[in-house]
């Protein structure tokens, strides 16, 4: 017999990302479940923030927005420090993810174009990132949306648009121009809907 698992996030749903994640709340129903183990998920974006939730007890956290905006966020938390990781090493990043598309869906016109359609719904997360080196204050938050900034070159200023040409943009680098007449327009309400 498998043992039970509790996953718990600390925000409603009808929360949405209005407010913040509620740790206490999840350590308090780690000491209710217990026994049982519970691992908690909400608001993790660096290493601090995965230390401060595994204070609360919890059997384990899970990752979800955080992995979005910062897919090395894991690579953070186990080496304990912040990455000012640059946007030659984001954009191999990319190459990688787009890799691992053409091979799953196929180099033909559809498996392109499924590709670059996950590509871009992706980066209208990774947008939000701001490098270490830009920052004003550590770590950086996942409910504050970054203010317009300009890169330490062309390529980290392009990451960082909040235009969904822009984001079109990094994909024709990775994948080639888009068909006549693409449109995208990102599945969450971000800030490019022109």
């Amino acid at each position: 017999m498998r043992p039970l698992l509790l996953q718990l996030h600390g925000r409603s749903r009808e929360q949405r990302y209005t407010k913040l994640a509620d740790w206490q709340y999840i350590k308090r129903c780690v000491t209710a479940a217990s026994p049982m183990p519970l691992f908690g998920n909400g608001d993790i974006l660096s290493y601090e923030d995965a230390n401060c939730a595994l204070q609360t007890g919890v059997s384990g956290i899970m990752i979800a927005r955080g992995a979005l905006l910062k897919p090395w966020l894991f690579t953070e938390i186990k080496e304990q420090r912040h990455w000012d990781i640059s946007s030659s090493e984001r954009l191999d990043i990319l190459r990688d993810f787009t890799h691992y598309g053409l091979e799953h869906w196929g180099s033909d016109t559809q498996g392109v174009e499924k590709t670059r359609r996950f590509l871009l719904e992706w980066l209208s997360f990774l947008c939000r990132y701001v490098p270490v080196g830009l920052l004003e204050r550590l770590p950086q938050r996942i409910n504050e949306r970054p203010p317009y900034y300009m890169g330490r070159d062309y390529l980290e200023t392009l990451m960082a648009s909040q235009k969904a040409a822009d984001w079109i943009r990094l994909s024709e680098m990775l994948l080639g121009p888009v068909p006549p007449n693409f449109v995208f327009l990102p599945k969450h309400k971000a800030n490019a809907y022109k």
